[in-house]
C-alpha cells in the first residue's frame, strides 16, 4: 500500500523539484520521481488519476502565486504533448537582500503552522510553501509546539475573502438590546482577534464612518458584493482597529473581587490591575464581558459598575432557574 503523503508535503516536493531544473521536467518524470506521486506510481496507481492530481496541484500552486512555466516543443511551442514544467528561481527566490537565520525560519514555519487551512489567506499559504522550499533547516526545539487557530464563526471565511479582493459586504448585525438585526453594508478592511473574540473592522457605508463589528453578532450569511473599494484603505487598518478597541477598553473598567488560585484568577489576571479592593479589569463590551464573568461562577464578584453586576446576576439567576426547572421535571417523571 502506498505511503500517504499529505497534499501540502507533495506540493512542496513539487516546488522543490521544479526549482531544481533548468530545462524542466515532463509530467511523466514528475510522476516517477517526485515524492507523493512516485509512491502511488509504484503501488500501481492509475495514470489518469495521477495526472489529474498533478494538474490540481499545479493549478493550486499557481493560484498561490508560484510561477510554474510550461515549456512546449522547441520547434512547435504549441505542442504540449511532451511539455516540460519548471519554476524560474529568479522569479521565486527571495530578494537577495533578505535572508533568514535558522531560528527565524523556525519561527516563520511555526507561525504558518498555527493557522488552519480555512483561516490562512492565499498569500500566507504561498509564504509557507516558499519558506519550506528554501531548503534551510530551522531550529528544532520549538517546531514540536504548534497550536492551531481556527475560526468558528461562519462569517470569517467570506469576510477574509472580501478583504483580500477589496469587495463590499452586506450582513445582518444584532446589537445588544435590539430585538431584530439591522442590515449593514461595509467595506471590510481587517480581521482581528481581541480578547479571544474575532472582530471585523471596516467602513460602514450607511453610517459613513469606521466601525468594528463582533463576528459572533453577525446573523446569517455574509454577502460579498461585486462593488469594489480602494485597496489603499486596508493600509494600517489592523493597527487602527486595535487602537480603537484599546481606547474603548481604557474607558470601561470593572472592579472585581477574584478568588486566588482559580481559573478566573489565571485568565483575568493577565489583563487585571491590582487595586485596594480587588482588581480593575478593562473591557470592550459589557454584555460579552458579563458572559465571561458568569462562566466563572463564584470565583468572581463584580463590585462595579452596577450595570455589569446586574447583567451577571441576571445571567446567574437564569441559569439557576433553568437548573431548577430541569430538576423538577426529572423528579416528576
Amino acid at each position: 500500500m502506498a505511503a500517504r503523503i499529505p497534499p501540502e508535503e507533495r506540493q512542496t516536493n513539487l516546488v522543490v523539484a521544479l526549482m531544481a531544473t533548468e530545462i524542466g521536467l515532463t509530467k511523466q518524470q514528475i510522476l516517477d520521481s517526485v515524492s507523493g506521486y512516485r509512491q502511488r506510481v509504484e503501488s500501481g496507481g492509475r495514470t489518469d488519476a495521477l495526472e489529474k492530481m498533478f494538474e490540481r496541484d499545479k493549478d493550486e500552486l499557481r493560484a498561490l502565486g508560484v510561477p510554474i512555466e510550461t515549456i512546449g516543443d522547441s520547434s512547435d511551442p504549441n505542442d504540449l504533448r511532451e511539455a516540460r514544467y519548471r519554476i524560474p528561481k529568479a522569479e521565486y527566490d527571495l530578494p537577495a537582500d533578505i535572508s533568514f537565520s535558522p531560528a527565524e525560519l523556525a519561527v516563520l514555519q511555526l507561525a504558518g503552522s498555527v493557522w488552519s487551512a480555512e483561516s490562512a489567506s492565499a498569500d500566507a499559504q504561498a509564504g509557507v510553501r516558499k519558506i519550506r522550499a528554501l531548503g534551510i533547516d530551522g531550529d528544532e526545539p520549538i517546531i514540536g509546539f504548534a497550536p492551531r487557530i481556527t475560526a468558528r464563526e461562519s462569517s470569517f471565511a467570506p469576510l477574509q475573502a472580501a478583504i483580500e479582493e477589496c469587495r463590499v459586504v452586506a450582513f445582518d448585525y444584532l446589537k445588544p438590546g435590539e430585538q431584530s438585526p439591522r442590515r449593514r453594508k461595509v467595506q471590510p478592511l481587517a480581521l482581528l482577534d481581541f480578547e479571544a473574540r474575532w472582530h471585523v473592522y471596516g467602513v460602514d457605508l450607511d453610517a459613513d464612518g469606521d466601525r468594528t463589528f463582533l463576528l459572533s453578532r453577525i446573523v446569517g450569511d455574509v454577502t460579498v458584493t461585486r462593488t469594489s473599494f480602494d485597496p489603499g484603505l486596508r493600509d494600517g487598518a489592523g493597527d487602527r482597529a486595535l487602537a480603537g478597541l484599546n481606547e474603548v477598553a481604557a474607558r470601561n473598567s470593572a472592579l472585581l473581587e477574584i478568588t486566588p488560585g482559580t481559573e478566573a484568577a489565571l485568565r483575568l489576571g493577565r489583563r487585571a490591575k491590582s487595586e485596594t479592593q480587588g482588581y480593575s479589569v478593562p473591557y470592550v463590551d459589557l454584555h460579552i464581558f458579563a458572559d465571561e464573568l458568569t462562566s466563572y461562577g463564584p470565583e468572581v464578584r463584580v463590585v462595579e459598575p452596577a450595570a455589569l453586576r446586574d447583567a451577571v446576576v441576571a445571567r446567574l439567576t437564569a441559569i439557576a432557574s433553568a437548573h431548577d426547572s430541569a430538576s423538577n421535571g426529572e423528579g416528576g417523571a
